[in-house]
């Protein structure tokens, strides 16, 4: 096909936006090209919000076509955690037709090499970042984020995501020359000499196994990372998140036309209700990468059964935030209150275990009992989410039905210090909006160990009373160790339990935050700086982002001839 996008027009548009990406993940300083504020879209061809809200319900009620081959059938079920069913169907794959198809593109853009890749990659992002407003509203109802995170968690900040994924797979495929002189000098008679060339060579198809809460966030790193390396990728949503990995797969597609390689280096396959497709295609011989977000039984599964692939997985963990002391008591509380409430506590990064010494802490304002801590707490939270409107801001809805079943049976494991509500939405009033739940559990009584050393995904934490701030120390270990953790939060105004936290997340590879008082929360990473996970815990056996996740997507071939 005739390329509408040149390697020279790429290279020309994107190549300063690359150099400044690879920059920033050598000195982790603060940068994003993607604006987290609304207002920043709707000129240059951008959508404004009313433009994506438009662009958003022109797709509900209707066929999603890709026109990918090996479509043998149309299906989707997805209804709004708002209430409104979005009625779209997709393309369902007869995998033994689309498999081969894509792999049919891969020598073209393999031969293409990694500057090109990486610009095809930055151009797909940028029609995505145009678009933000689309997105929004299409993650909004189909993970119940309230729109506001959608906007900028699906749109923004998953955006920067993709970008440090391509700089880092760029960096990776970079590090080895593309062609080399060798020369042996071999004494009085002539030195050999060859000529090498190196290239770097994908894996084979990559399969993405999208998650309902983060579609685009979790989705993006694995997705631009296998692209960026020479893989096609084959998008698997959640059933109940289609449309925002949709809507990924066709600007994807679209870009890959216009550069002049084949479409069919990406392409969607959304399941039947029931069907289980994901553990069909993750054993296929043809898939040789996995990137999967979700429970630690699928996670699991996959590492154990899919042997032909390179498999990365971020599961579930216990998040534990250990309270010692602290010398801002009020901010302490108001920031523990966000954390705890954001998106009704459905992240993997929200603190589900408070460890807090049974005799109490110092804190600015006085010694503070562990029953007073644990009310202050409570008292924060319920003001924070006393406002309707603005619980549903920070809180949206629930994302599904086991949530749900979840927080209604937290209350019956312990002393409930905070109960929870029902928060009506006013403008989508069959919308599930909880506030969280808070419940009192003595960390030495084996009963209650059970309910803390368990995750709990949604709107549920534990306040976890222990003998002493060295027993909780130990417990974050143990906790760490055995059930993994994506973040780890402590105050304290002690040197020397600062170091015995740090010590503990240094030998069990948690990412640690300290004293956060401010408007920076536990549960948040910045792109191109922090690293989401470590890859050294159960919780996760990779990080976003780092050169491990991206280094064992390729391999370098080498070709050698006598000069």
């Amino acid at each position: 096909m005739a390329a509408e996008l040149t390697a020279h027009q790429l290279i020309d548009k994107h190549r300063p936006t690359l150099d400044q990406a690879l920059e920033t993940i050598r000195t982790r300083a603060y940068w994003s090209p993607h604006p987290e504020h609304p207002k920043a879209y709707g000129e240059n061809g951008s959508l404004s919000l009313p433009e994506g809200k438009a662009a958003f319900e022109a797709l509900l009620n209707e066929r999603f076509d890709l026109d990918q081959p090996g479509t043998d059938d149309w299906t989707g079920a997805e209804v709004s955690p708002y209430g409104p069913e979005l009625g779209i169907t997709y393309p369902h794959p007869d995998v033994d037709a689309l498999l081969p198809a894509m792999r049919a593109g891969t020598p073209a853009w393999r031969d293409a090499g990694p500057d090109v890749r990486a610009m095809v990659c930055l151009e797909i992002l940028a029609r995505i970042s145009a678009r933000t407003h689309e997105f929004a509203h299409a993650v909004m109802h189909t993970s119940g984020q309230a729109f506001m995170m959608a906007f900028q968690a699906g749109g923004p900040h998953a955006q920067d995501r993709g970008l440090e994924a391509v700089a880092y797979a760029y960096a990776e495929q970079s590090r080895t020359p593309g062609t080399a002189e060798w020369t042996k000098p071999q004494g009085k008679r002539d030195p050999l000499a060859l000529t090498k060339r190196f290239t770097p060579v994908g894996r084979g198809i990559a399969l993405l196994i999208g998650c309902n809460t983060f579609p685009t966030w979790n989705g993006y790193p694995g997705f631009f990372a296998s692209l960026a390396t020479g893989n096609p990728v084959l998008v698997k949503p959640h059933p109940r998140a289609v449309l925002p990995l949709a809507l990924t797969v066709r600007v994807a597609r679209e870009v890959l036309g216009e550069a002049g390689f084949d479409p069919n280096l990406v392409a969607l396959a959304v399941e039947r209700p029931g069907e289980g497709i994901a553990k069909t295609l993750a054993v296929r011989p043809e898939i040789k990468i996995i990137d999967y977000t979700g429970s630690t039984a699928f996670g699991d599964w996959l590492e154990t059964n899919a042997r032909q692939a390179q498999v990365y997985t971020e599961k579930a963990g216990v998040n534990t935030v250990v309270v010692e002391s602290t010398d801002d008591y009020k901010g302490m509380l108001s920031n523990l209150a966000f954390s705890l409430s954001l998106y009704s506590g459905q992240m993997c990064t929200t603190p589900q275990n408070l460890l807090i010494p049974r005799e109490g802490i110092r804190t600015d304002t006085g010694s503070k009992t562990y029953d007073e801590v644990v009310t202050d707490l409570a008292g924060a939270v319920n003001g924070l989410l006393g406002d309707d409107a603005r619980a549903n801001g920070i809180l949206g809805a629930l994302v599904n039905p086991d949530v749900r079943a979840r927080l209604e049976a937290a209350a019956g494991l312990g002393e409930v210090a905070l109960a929870s509500r029902e928060v009506t939405h006013a403008e989508f009033p069959d919308a599930v909006v909880r506030t969280p739940v808070i419940v009192k559990l003595d960390g030495a009584k084996p009963d209650a160990e059970a309910a803390y050393l368990s995750e709990c995904f949604g709107p549920v934490s534990f306040a976890v009373a222990v003998d002493s701030a060295a027993d909780a120390v130990e417990l974050l270990r143990r906790t760490v160790r055995e059930k993994g953790a994506m973040t780890v939060g402590a105050y304290t105004t002690s040197p020397e339990f600062s170091e015995a936290v740090e010590e503990t997340c240094l030998e069990e590879s948690a990412q640690l935050s300290l004293n956060l008082t401010g408007g920076v929360y536990v549960n948040q990473t910045a792109a191109f700086s922090d690293f989401h996970g470590s890859g050294g815990n159960p919780a996760a056996n990779s990080a976003l982002c780092d050169a491990a996740f991206v280094a064992n997507r390729f391999r370098v071939v080498e070709i050698r001839k006598e000069a």
